[in-house]
C-alpha cells in the first residue's frame, strides 16, 4: 500500500510547489520507487478547461481527456507516468460529485456538510489507486490561511489519522525573504505559515524553503526550533537556471533522504541519478543556438505555453543545442509586415489558441514561413491557419476562413476549410456535439491515433505510420477541400484510421513545414524528447547555419 506525501504551500503562491512536488517523484524514481502524482485545486471551476490562459497559464490534457492543472505537466514531464483523470481534482468537482449524489438520495435524507460529506469525497478521490505505487504524492493547491483551502486541509488531516502511524507524510513549502536593506534573510514569514498550518492540526516533517542562497546553519536551526522539525528536513530551494536541475539540487540538499528518514525506510537504495546529469549536461553544454518565433496571443504570459516553452528546449537537448524562444504577439502583424519581425529567426511555431483575435497575424506568420522557406510547426489552431493560408495562397481560395470565426457572417461570403466537428469516433463509440453545447469538457479531447502515409516526412521524424496524440479542439480541417491542395502542395500526411479526420498536413518541397491538429508538446519529456519537436529544432539547426 502506498505511502502518502501531502505538499502544502505558504506565505505566497507561484513558490514552485509543483516543481518541487515533481523532483522529489523522480527522486524517488531514482531510489527505485514507483510513484504517482496528484493535484488537489481548491478553486470553484469543475476543471481549468474554461479558463483564460491569463487566469490559470495552459491547460494540461491527460491521455483519458481531462483538462487538468498545468502542474500535472511537471509531473509527467519529470516522471515519465502519464497523468491520469483521477490525478487531479478541484473544489467544484468535489462539490458538483457532492451535490449529484444528494439529488440522487445517496446520503439518505442526511443534512449535506463539509464535514464529513465533502471531506469524505477528498479521501475518496485520494484514495483511488493507492495500491498500485510505492509513494503517492499530493499536491495542495493555493495557500495555507485560503478560506477555500479549508476542506481540503481538513480532509488530509482525516486522512492521516485513518492511516497507520508513518504512513502519510506532511511537506510545506514556504518563502525565505532576504532583506537587501538589513542584509537578513527572514525567517518569521515562515514560523507564521506553520503556526498557521498546525492551527488547523497540520505539523509539517520536512520544510522547503525558497531562497535566493543558501540558508545559513544559524537561520536552518531557527527553522527547525521554532517549526518543530529536524535540522536536516529544512531544505533550501534556492533559484536556478533551468527547473531541469531541480532533481540534483534537492538531492544535494537532502530532500529524498530526509522523506526516507521520515518514513523509517532504511538502508534505503542508492539513487541512480545518471538520467538527470545527462539532461543537466545537455543543458549546458550546447553547440550553439538556435532561434524560435513562438506567434500567439498569449504572448505577454509564457506559462500559456508552457509545454510549448519546455518542448523546445527538450529538442534543444536532442540536437546540443540552446534553444532561444521569443514570444511575438500575432496581431502586430494585423496592422505591420511580418518580414521585418520574423527574418531573423531559425524556424516559426504557430501554437494552438481560441477566437480570431490575432488569427490574421498567425496566417501571414504561416505564408512567411513557407514562402522564405523556414521551418514551420504548426499545432492545432496553427495548423489551422496553415491550411487556410495555403487555401488562399496556393489553391486560389481567397474567402478561405474557418467557421469559428464566421459568427453571425453570411456562410456564402466565406469558404469553411475549417469547420465545426459534430461527430466523430472515439474508440468504438459515436461522440456528438453541437455549437451550443456548454463550453466545459465538450471537445475533442484525449488520446487518438492517427496513421500517416508512408513515406511523408511525418513519418520518417516519428519513425512509424501508426501514432497516438493528445487532442483539444472543436474545428477540424474539411477533408473535401484535400483533393484540391494536394494538387497545390499541402499534402495530408495524417490522417484518423477512419479517413474522415486530417491529423497532419506538410508542405511538398519545403525544408521543414509541418502542422498537426494534435499537441505533441504535451508528451514531451527531457530525458525522451518529443520527435516532432527534436526534428523541427534540428531543421533549426540547420537553418541557422544558412545564415
Amino acid at each position: 500500500m502506498a505511502r502518502f506525501i501531502f505538499i502544502t504551500g505558504g506565505v505566497v503562491s507561484s513558490l514552485g510547489k509543483g516543481l518541487a512536488s515533481a523532483a522529489l517523484g523522480a527522486l524517488l524514481q531514482a531510489r527505485g520507487y514507483t510513484v504517482r502524482l496528484r493535484k488537489l485545486d481548491p478553486y470553484l471551476n469543475v476543471d481549468p478547461g474554461t479558463m483564460s490562459p491569463f487566469e490559470h497559464g495552459e491547460v494540461f490534457v491527460t491521455d483519458d481527456g481531462a483538462e487538468t492543472d498545468l502542474d500535472l505537466g511537471h509531473y509527467e514531464r519529470f516522471t515519465g507516468v502519464a497523468a491520469r483523470a483521477t490525478d487531479s481534482i478541484s473544489s467544484g468537482r468535489v462539490y458538483s460529485n457532492v451535490l449529484e449524489k444528494e439529488r440522487r438520495g445517496d446520503y439518505l435524507g442526511k443534512t449535506i456538510q463539509v464535514i464529513p460529506h465533502v471531506t469524505n469525497e477528498i479521501k475518496d478521490f485520494i484514495r483511488i489507486g493507492e495500491d498500485e505505487v510505492d509513494f503517492m504524492l499530493c499536491e495542495i493547491g493555493g495557500t495555507v490561511g485560503d478560506i477555500e483551502g479549508l476542506p481540503f486541509f481538513e480532509a488530509i488531516r482525516q486522512f492521516s489519522q485513518e492511516k497507520p502511524r508513518g504512513q502519510c507524510l506532511f511537506m510545506h513549502l514556504t518563502l525565505l525573504p532576504f532583506i537587501k536593506a538589513s542584509g537578513e534573510l527572514k525567517t518569521k514569514p515562515t514560523q507564521h505559515s506553520v503556526k498557521e498550518l498546525r492551527s488547523i492540526g497540520l505539523a509539517p516533517d520536512i520544510l522547503v524553503c525558497r531562497s535566493e542562497g543558501p540558508i545559513p546553519e544559524k537561520e536552518r536551526e531557527k527553522l527547525a526550533l521554532f517549526c518543530n522539525v529536524r535540522p536536516d528536513s529544512v531544505i533550501a530551494a534556492q533559484d536556478l537556471k533551468s527547473i531541469y536541475e531541480a532533481p540534483l539540487a534537492y538531492h544535494r540538499e537532502g530532500m529524498d533522504q530526509a522523506v526516507l528518514d521520515a518514513f523509517g525506510i532504511s538502508p534505503a537504495p542508492k539513487p541512480n541519478l545518471d538520467r538527470w546529469e545527462d539532461v543537466v549536461d545537455r543543458i549546458h553544454n550546447t553547440d550553439g543556438e538556435v532561434r524560435v518565433a513562438i506567434v500567439g496571443k498569449y504572448t505577454q504570459l509564457e506559462d500559456a505555453y508552457k509545454s510549448i516553452a519546455e518542448a523546445l528546449t527538450h529538442g534543444g537537448m536532442a540536437n546540443r543545442v540552446k534553444v532561444r524562444a521569443e514570444w511575438i504577439d500575432s496581431e502586430i502583424f494585423d496592422r505591420e509586415d511580418a518580414a521585418p519581425h520574423l527574418e531573423q529567426f531559425n524556424a516559426i511555431l504557430v501554437p494552438g489558441g481560441f477566437g480570431e483575435r490575432g488569427t490574421e497575424g498567425k496566417i501571414k506568420a504561416a505564408q512567411f514561413a513557407r514562402e522564405r522557406g523556414i521551418p514551420y510547426l504548426g499545432i492545432c489552431l496553427g495548423m489551422q491557419m496553415a491550411v487556410i493560408e495555403a487555401a488562399r495562397n496556393m489553391a486560389d481560395m481567397g474567402n478561405a476562413a474557418s467557421e469559428e470565426f464566421a459568427e453571425g457572417v453570411d456562410p456564402r461570403s466565406f469558404t469553411p476549410v475549417v469547420y465545426h466537428l459534430k461527430e466523430w469516433v472515439q474508440g468504438n463509440a459515436k461522440v456528438t456535439r453541437k455549437k451550443d453545447d456548454d463550453k466545459g469538457g465538450t471537445m475533442r479531447l484525449g488520446a487518438y491515433d492517427a496513421v500517416l502515409t508512408d513515406g511523408s516526412r511525418v513519418a520518417k521524424v516519428y519513425g512509424d505510420t501508426a501514432i497516438e496524440e493528445r487532442h483539444r479542439h472543436r474545428y477540424e480541417v474539411d477533408i473535401k477541400f484535400r483533393e484540391q491542395l494536394e494538387q497545390q502542395g499541402l499534402i495530408f500526411s495524417g490522417m484518423s484510421p477512419d479517413g474522415r479526420l486530417p491529423e497532419i498536413v506538410e508542405v511538398k518541397d519545403h525544408p521543414w513545414y509541418i502542422g498537426v491538429q494534435f499537441h505533441p508538446e504535451l508528451k514531451s519529456k527531457p530525458f525522451e524528447p518529443h520527435p516532432l519537436f527534436a526534428d523541427f529544432v534540428r531543421a533549426a539547426k540547420e537553418q541557422s547555419r544558412l545564415v
